[in-house]
């Protein structure tokens, strides 16, 4: 069976359409002429976007003057019924003393601490996985949460609380769209957001679980008994500069992004770089025949070996960024390629478009894991690739990330063999992350 084609993009896509085929079909939304373009206007009654697509103004905004860019309040409105104020969706000295505290647990050595914890969840992966026509989003996001439990709390997925949290987390994302209308409308702060009650009540009921396990790890950092997780540490650790830890209040904030950011986004780049391979069966028995070194070295020396594995989960964050645009706000009056924008105004940086401009990428809507290592790959890799964001804000779990897809990649397909179903085509969709709207479905076997 050939692999699908990419639907047609349109030449021209009004403001108001392009809102509704962003939630439903986010290829179709996208005009033609947005993936070669450097720089587009966007014009609503209530205010002006910037879509910026040109590496240089990205580092501008991203790298160079990140604190005259800050996260728009507009795209934040939508998720603080969950997040709180988490390092997420904070900025200036709020955010800062927050990645203080929470990037000495993402660094190198915290890292191959974690590799048992990740084995573990692979392991579990493979045993639940059953031979047949199989919904890969789903099995790919109970495996990225048991990921996260057992190295943030030292749980499986089957924890009655972890389990809880899933099930729960699993309703809201379907439930809360990527932008809400305080995204479009400059609402003041008096007047209540319009949440809908599904997306409140299961707000609150993750919080109130995140709650229960983070003051139960509080309580034993106090007693001596704690494990040595990413938990423990994000709570003993200092701010080296005031000298003061998070509260249980604000860990819990952070833990719920800490499982949005690692579960989500994780999920979603392990389905569809699935997706991918299923595609490209030569790529599926290259990794596979790579994954063998899993046999003879399940320790962290074994990351080393899975190159490949890390090409291609690579080339599929670049294909599908698991958050396809992020949001800034022009905090003083700019320039940008000879357009006057206004205070206020927002700064769209498009993972999904970069990763696709036509300008700079050879072949950018191919699958190529071998382009990581010619010279335009290399080039792009360094100017036009931020599947992870770039400079100050960058994901501190970025490393994280690119430590567990590979691994849990290689060590499903050592095990089974992923293939298209005819007749069910995966259309990405904008929920808190790139979903397919009905699901990726593969048909699994063993090898």
């Amino acid at each position: 069976m050939l692999p699908p084609k990419p639907p047609a993009r349109p030449d021209k896509v009004s403001f108001l359409r392009y809102l509704r085929l962003f939630r439903q079909d986010i290829l179709s939304a996208q005009p033609a002429k947005l993936y070669r373009a450097w720089m587009a206007e966007f014009k609503t009654p209530f205010f002006r976007s910037y879509l910026i697509n040109q590496p240089e103004l990205v580092r501008e905004v991203l790298n160079a003057r990140p604190d005259d860019f800050p996260k728009s309040d507009r795209i934040n409105e939508g998720l603080r019924p969950l997040l709180g104020n988490s390092v997420f969706v904070t900025n200036g000295e709020t955010w800062k003393r927050q990645r203080r505290i929470i990037d000495p647990a993402f660094e190198g050595g915290r890292l191959r601490d974690t590799f048992p914890a990740m084995w573990a969840a692979g392991q579990a992966a493979v045993a639940r996985l059953d031979e047949g026509e199989t919904e890969i989003e789903q099995e790919t996001s109970f495996a990225a949460a048991d990921v996260i439990f057992r190295t943030l709390f030292s749980i499986p997925i089957e924890d009655e609380v972890a389990s809880r949290v899933f099930t729960q987390f699993r309703d809201y994302q379907r439930s809360q769209p990527i932008l809400n209308i305080a995204a479009m409308v400059p609402l003041p702060r008096w007047v209540p957001r319009l949440f809908s009650r599904q997306t409140k009540d299961t707000a609150k009921a993750i919080r109130a679980l995140i709650t229960q396990l983070t003051a139960a790890r509080m309580a034993a950092i106090k007693a001596g008994t704690a494990p040595d997780d990413l938990a423990t540490k994000i709570m003993t650790t200092k701010d080296p500069e005031t000298g003061q830890t998070f509260s249980t209040d604000e860990m819990v904030d952070q833990v719920a992004i800490f499982f949005l950011a690692g579960h989500e986004t994780s999920a979603s780049a392990l389905a569809w770089t699935l997706y991918l391979l299923a595609m490209h069966p030569d790529w599926q028995d290259r990794l596979a025949d790579e994954a063998k070194a899993l046999e003879q070295r399940p320790d962290v020396a074994v990351m080393s070996k899975l190159r490949l594995s890390r090409d291609v989960f690579r080339e599929g964050l670049r294909l599908y960024p698991p958050v396809p645009m992020m949001v800034r706000e022009a905090s003083c009056p700019e320039n940008f390629r000879d357009r006057d924008i206004k205070k206020g105004a927002q700064i769209v940086v498009s993972p999904w478009h970069l990763h696709r401009q036509e300008r700079l990428w050879d072949n950018p809507d191919g699958f190529d894991p071998t382009r990581w290592g010619t010279e335009n790959g290399k080039t792009c890799q360094r100017d036009a690739y931020i599947p992870f964001s770039s400079g100050a804000r960058v994901c501190p779990g970025a490393g994280f990330a690119m430590f567990e897809g590979p691994l849990i990649l290689s060590m499903l397909l050592r095990a089974y063999r992923f293939d298209l179903v005819e007749g069910k085509v995966p259309v990405p969709v904008a929920h808190l992350t790139v979903r397919a709207k009905d699901g990726i479905w593969l048909r699994v076997s063993k090898r």
